[in-house]
């Protein structure tokens, strides 16, 4: 099992990575917690892995914090739960407010996330409110780039809400409430950011 992988950044998308490891060049899942704090292409970066094996495939899910990464394993404990969902849990809610809601039991909040109802967000809540408390989030630097402009951006963070489990019109609608009125360059991971605000608000 590969629990760990230090390399160059080759690639990144907003749901997956390459990272080269001495010239071998490895696809890692991620959410979007951990795209916004990736340095630049072709710089070294570290990953906590997890290595999720299937009858098809072998597919690695890499995380930047220790705390993501136990939430993730935490999260597909739960039944229904896959490796997809939680990703896009981690992906919707940052871990200190998607912990506080599995303590809270707050419903509402955990059926936000795209894929995940009001049952499986009972379950998420009733089977893992006593284990989280153990996890401490992790504070990372976050590195900023800015975009050529509002095209390439608004394509690559739909994308990203699509791949999420959002209806595509849906999401375009979003991020056209966001950039409204933008005219200057903007930032990805903050044009993300802002798109889930507004899905979440309905």
């Amino acid at each position: 099992m590969i629990a760990f992988l230090t390399g160059r950044l080759a690639f990144k998308a907003p749901t997956h990575l390459t990272l080269d490891v001495q010239g071998v060049g490895y696809e890692v899942h991620i959410p979007l917690s951990t795209y916004y704090a990736l340095p630049n292409l072709d710089e070294v970066t570290a990953l906590n892995i997890h290595t999720h094996l299937r009858e098809d495939a072998i597919q690695l899910f890499g995380f930047l914090s220790h705390s993501e990464k136990e939430l993730f394993l935490l999260l597909t404990t739960v039944s229904g739960i896959g490796p997809k969902l939680a990703l896009s849990a981690l992906s919707s809610l940052p871990v200190t407010e998607l912990v506080r809601a599995v303590q809270a039991e707050d419903i509402d909040k955990l059926s936000t996330v795209p894929g995940i109802g009001k049952k499986s967000a009972s379950r998420i809540a009733l089977e893992l409110k006593d284990k989280v408390g153990k996890i401490q989030p992790a504070t990372v630097q976050v590195s900023a780039s800015e975009g050529p402009g509002l095209d390439g951006p608004f394509e690559d963070a739909l994308s990203a809400l699509v791949n999420l489990g959002y209806r595509p019109q849906d999401a375009r609608e979003a991020l056209r409430r966001v950039t409204k009125g933008t005219s200057g360059p903007v930032v990805l991971k903050n044009l993300i950011r802002e798109g889930l605000k507004e899905l979440a608000r309905g």
